[in-house]
C-alpha cells in the first residue's frame, strides 16, 4: 500500500509544487532582474535535474562571504595612504567628462591619476615583445595576473624568462585564475616556482571554492615591473594570441603605461594577491619601493603640471594587422583605473560605461567579442542612437563559442532598426574590448560587452580623457573595419531565427 501511495498521481503533483516553490523562492532571492530571474525558473522547472545542477555551479550569486574577504583586503591595502597618494584634481576635466569621473571614483575610490607614456599595442606579437623586454629590464619585482596562462610556446617562453630573472633577485609574484588556466600545473611551473617565485591560483578548484566560486572568475590580465611600467588589456599569455605561431590568432589590443596610473594597477594587484593568499608580505615588500619612488613621483608631478603635452608620436598611416606598430600619445596623460567584479557594491564598469554612452554627443564606437548585454546597456546604445550620434558596433564574425555568437546576432535587427551600424570582422577572432566616446573619453580593458563581465567576473578597464588617446583608438577601430563588413536588415531562415532566439534566452548564463 506504501508503494502505491509513492507512485500515486497525488505523491508527484505535491513533491513537484513543492520543488517549484523551493526553487522559485531560490532564485528570486538572488536578486537578479526580472528576466534573468524568469529564464531560470523556467529553467529549473522543465530540467529539473540537469537544471538543478548547473543553477547550483552557475547560477547563484554566492558573493557574501566573497565581498566580505575582498573588502578586508582593500581595508588593509588602502588604509596606508602613504603608498597609494599621488593622484591629481579633477579640475581640468570638461563637463561632459566630469559626472563620469565622479561616478567611477564614488563606485570604486579610484581617483583621477595620470600616465607619463600611453602605448596602444596592438596585437599580441607587440605586446608579448614589449612584456618580455620589460621583463628583462625589471630589477626588483614583478607581478603578473592573467586569466589564462597556456602552458605553450609562450607560455614556457615566459617561464623561461621570469625562471632567469628570478635567480638574478628579481621577486616574481604570479596569479592565474584557476578556470582559465586550467591546463597550468605546478609541474610545469616547478622550474620557476624553484627559483624562488611565487604563485597562487585565484578561486582554485577544491571542493570549497567549486561550490562557492565556479562561476566567480578573475578576467583580468595585468604584467607590471618596477612599479615603472604596467601592461593591461585583453591579450592573455596563449600562442593563441600571436600571428607569429598561429595564422589564425585572435586580433586584440594591450596598453603599456608608465607614470603613476600604475601604482593604481598594483593596488588591484595586492589586493588580488592578499585576497587568494591572506599574505601581506607584498604590501610590506612595496613599502620601501614606494617611499623612494613617490618622492620621485611628485617631483615630477610639479614639473610635468603646467607644461604643454610633447609632440605626438604616432605611427606612421601604413596601419595594418599584418605588421601593427607601437602607438604612443604624449605625456601628462589623464587616466582612471576601473576596477569592477562581484565584490563591489554596484557593477562598476557597466554603471560608468552606460552613464558614458548616455553623456555621448556624436559619437559612441564600440568593439567587443562577446555582445550579450543586459537591458540597461542595450537601451543605452539604441537611445544615443534614436538621439543621433553615431553608433557602431564592431564584433567578430565567428567567436570561440557558438551559443554566444548566435546570442549576439539576434540583437542585430532590434539594433540595426535604432539607426546602430553593425560591422562583423571577418579575417579571424576580434578580441578587442574597447570603446570610444565623442573626442576625449575612451575604455580599453578586460571587460566583454556581456553579463559576465558586466556582474559575475573580477575585470579591469583604463578609462582615458585625452584626444590624443582617442585618435590613437580610432586609428585602431578604422584599421580592423577595413576586414569588416556591415550587416543589413535581411529576411532570415525560420531555423537561423529559432537558434538566435533560443541563444537569447540563455543570455543570463553567458
Amino acid at each position: 500500500m506504501g508503494t502505491a501511495w509513492l507512485a500515486s498521481e497525488w505523491f508527484w503533483n505535491v513533491l513537484w509544487a513543492v520543488y517549484i516553490i523551493v526553487i522559485g523562492l531560490w532564485v528570486v532571492l538572488q536578486k537578479r532582474p526580472p528576466v534573468s530571474t524568469l529564464t531560470w525558473i523556467l529553467f529549473l522547472s522543465f530540467v529539473p535535474v540537469v537544471g538543478f545542477v548547473i543553477y547550483y555551479f552557475f547560477g547563484p550569486k554566492k558573493i557574501t562571504r566573497n565581498r566580505i574577504n575582498r573588502s578586508l583586503s582593500k581595508h588593509l591595502i588602502e588604509r596606508d595612504d602613504t603608498l597609494w597618494n599621488v593622484r591629481i584634481q579633477p579640475s581640468d576635466l570638461t563637463e561632459q567628462q566630469r559626472p563620469i569621473h565622479d561616478l567611477a571614483l564614488q563606485i570604486t575610490h579610484y581617483p583621477l591619476s595620470y600616465a607619463t607614456s600611453y602605448k596602444l599595442l596592438s596585437g599580441g606579437e607587440k605586446t608579448y615583445d614589449r612584456i618580455f623586454e620589460a621583463v628583462r629590464e625589471a630589477q626588483h619585482y614583478i607581478f603578473l595576473e592573467y586569466y589564462i596562462f597556456e602552458q605553450d610556446q609562450t607560455g614556457t617562453t615566459l617561464r623561461d624568462l621570469l625562471t632567469e630573472r628570478a635567480k638574478q633577485g628579481v621577486k616574481i609574484y604570479l596569479i592565474a585564475d584557476a578556470i582559465g588556466s586550467l591546463g597550468l600545473n605546478r609541474r610545469f611551473m616547478r622550474p620557476l616556482i624553484d627559483a624562488g617565485a611565487r604563485l597562487t591560483f585565484f578561486h582554485d578548484i577544491s571542493l570549497k571554492h567549486l561550490l562557492s566560486f565556479m562561476n566567480l572568475r578573475n578576467h583580468r590580465k595585468i604584467v607590471i615591473c618596477d612599479g615603472t611600467v604596467a601592461f593591461t588589456g585583453g591579450i592573455n599569455i596563449s600562442d593563441q594570441q600571436d600571428r607569429r605561431r598561429n595564422k589564425r590568432a585572435f586580433h586584440d589590443v594591450h596598453l603599456e603605461l608608465t607614470g603613476p596610473v600604475v601604482s593604481w594597477l598594483e593596488t588591484i594587484f595586492v589586493e588580488d594577491w592578499h585576497y587568494s593568499t591572506h599574505d601581506l608580505s607584498v604590501r610590506h615588500m612595496l613599502r620601501e619601493h614606494y617611499r623612494d619612488r613617490l618622492e620621485r613621483l611628485q617631483e615630477q608631478t610639479k614639473e610635468e603640471t603646467g607644461k604643454a603635452p610633447a609632440a605626438r608620436r604616432l605611427a606612421n598611416d601604413e596601419h595594418s594587422h599584418d605588421s601593427q606598430p607601437v602607438q604612443e600619445t604624449p605625456r601628462w596623460i589623464r587616466t582612471q583605473i576601473i576596477p569592477s567584479g562581484p565584490d563591489f557594491d554596484y557593477a562598476s564598469i557597466l554603471r560608468v560605461t552606460v552613464d558614458a554612452i548616455q553623456r555621448a554627443r556624436h559619437r559612441v564606437y564600440l568593439t567587443t567579442p562577446y555582445f550579450v548585454p543586459d537591458a540597461t546597456s542595450a537601451q543605452a546604445l539604441t537611445s544615443a542612437s534614436l538621439r543621433g550620434v553615431d553608433v557602431r558596433i564592431l564584433l567578430p564574425k565567428q567567436t570561440d563559442n557558438y551559443v554566444v555568437t548566435k546570442a549576439a546576432q539576434s540583437w542585430f535587427d532590434d539594433l540595426v532598426a535604432a539607426g546602430i551600424r553593425v560591422f562583423e570582422y571577418g579575417p579571424r577572432m576580434l578580441h578587442t574590448k574597447s570603446m570610444i566616446v565623442d573626442d576625449d573619453i575612451s575604455f580599453i580593458g578586460s571587460a566583454n560587452f556581456d553579463n559576465r563581465s558586466f556582474y559575475l567576473n573580477f575585470e579591469v578597464s583604463v578609462l582615458c580623457y585625452e584626444r590624443e588617446a582617442n585618435q590613437v583608438l580610432l586609428e585602431e577601430f578604422n584599421a580592423s573595419m577595413k576586414y569588416a563588413q556591415e550587416v543589413q536588415l535581411t529576411h532570415q531562415p525560420f531555423f537561423s531565427r529559432l537558434s538566435k532566439a533560443v541563444a537569447r534566452l540563455f543570455s543570463p548564463l553567458l
